[in-house]
């Protein structure tokens, strides 16, 4: 074989071998290498600059056309051992020692190609994680913002795993650990929530200012629900007794506290939701309400009152102001009447829930009702009292006096 013509069809055949070899990969991906391996068994000086710069350019465009790395690095392999015996040292040696001499020579240059040609793919796919990342960053960022025009928000959702023509629930996490884009955490709470979910489309698990949002599709009633469920499941909320298994794999996030707002159509309804979700989790915050997850549907009387902040404000003045006269101050009956609101009126339970005798329970709202002009106890002046503790929550007074 000492033709020239000879020698292309011969490894346009050991290419084309290796490829199928490989899985049938396409025998292009191969480039220059065999002549490059020839000429270093020959030379004895391992493959020239050149041909390990091709070579790494070559795993750079496999990797950006979705290559897997171990067919790549086959096909070489492949290649190498059938063109052997067509090396001419090979086919001319007289004893073992020149076929030896030859082996390591061909071995060293598929050293170096394999090394540059995995060097550039995992350069290539840190480049491609990294504009991935970047993009799935910006759609997240213009779909919470409701920025961007809606065809292009609609035509890019498929590719992040979102179906824009259902309606979603988004909701709203925050945690003492915060969260990014980068941590792994980000996939087992998207395994959770689908699990839980048990739906056929996509969630939308991403973060946001340290916090966990998620758009979850949501086709019926109980659908916020489920996904309060399933953040509970996830994030360590209800932990098992110790006779029960644990089945799935949940993260710690140290304490949080979600916000699910209702469900909504498009990208504005995920807007909507979202902004209802950050809104029902400010507010869970300054209620100090107990449940970890609040639905922005049960918090709507608080923005109710928050909507007219210089009629709240009145209210708490006029109502709760005389309160301030009492010894250590006001704070310590509005958290009086908020026991006794939250434990329904009846002060034996606020007692107990408050750690306090029921005859002391009943001498503060006596004091409050001296102070004040209005008996907790009594209905027709309830709802004046409750409302005015509400908005004091809301305003964080008396802490924050309001003027």
């Amino acid at each position: 074989m000492e033709s020239p013509g000879e020698v292309e069809a011969a490894l346009h055949e050991v290419a084309a071998a290796a490829a199928a070899d490989a899985g049938g990969l396409d025998p292009a991906l191969l480039g220059d290498f065999l002549p490059a391996l020839f000429a270093a068994a020959e030379t004895g000086q391992g493959l020239r600059r050149a041909a390990v710069q091709q070579c790494r350019a070559r795993g750079e465009g496999a990797a950006r056309a979705g290559t897997a790395l171990p067919a790549l690095l086959d096909l070489h392999l492949s290649a190498s051992w059938r063109v052997w015996r067509l090396l001419p040292t090979v086919a001319a040696a007289a004893d073992a020692a020149a076929v030896a001499t030859a082996g390591e020579r061909v071995l060293r240059a598929l050293d170096e190609a394999l090394a540059a040609l995995t060097a550039g793919y995992a350069q290539a796919r840190r480049t491609v994680v990294r504009e991935q990342v970047s993009a799935r960053r910006e759609f997240v960022d213009d779909l919470l913002a409701g920025r961007g025009d809606v065809a292009g928000l609609l035509s890019h959702a498929p590719g992040f795993g979102l179906d824009l023509a259902r309606p979603h629930a988004v909701a709203v996490v925050h945690a003492e650990t915060p969260f990014s884009d980068t941590s792994p955490r980000l996939g087992v709470i998207e395994r959770a929530v689908l699990d839980t979910m048990t739906i056929d489309a996509g969630v939308l698990v991403a973060t946001k200012d340290a916090r966990l949002v998620i758009a979850c599709p949501v086709d019926d009633d109980n659908g916020t629900d489920r996904l309060a469920g399933a953040l509970r499941a996830v994030l360590g909320a209800g932990e098992p007794g110790p006779q029960r298994v644990r089945l799935r794999r949940r993260v710690d996030v140290g304490r949080w506290r979600a916000g699910i707002g209702r469900a909504g159509l498009g990208p504005t309804g995920i807007v909507s939701s979202y902004d209802e979700a950050r809104t029902a989790l400010e507010l869970a915050a300054r209620l100090a309400l107990p449940e970890p997850v609040v639905h922005a549907a049960d918090v709507l009387v608080y923005q109710v009152l928050l909507r007219d902040r210089a009629a709240i404000t009145d209210l708490v003045n006029t109502v709760l102001g005389p309160l301030q006269q009492a010894r250590g101050g006001a704070g310590p009956l509005i958290d009086t009447l908020a026991g006794y609101y939250d434990a329904g009126g009846n002060a034996a339970q606020a007692a107990r829930a408050m750690h306090l005798s029921v005859r002391a329970l009943t001498y503060r709202l006596e004091r409050i009702r001296d102070l004040t002009g209005h008996d907790p106890t009594r209905s027709t002046q309830r709802f004046t009292l409750h409302a005015a503790v509400l908005g004091a929550q809301l305003l964080d007074w008396p802490a924050s006096p309001q003027s």
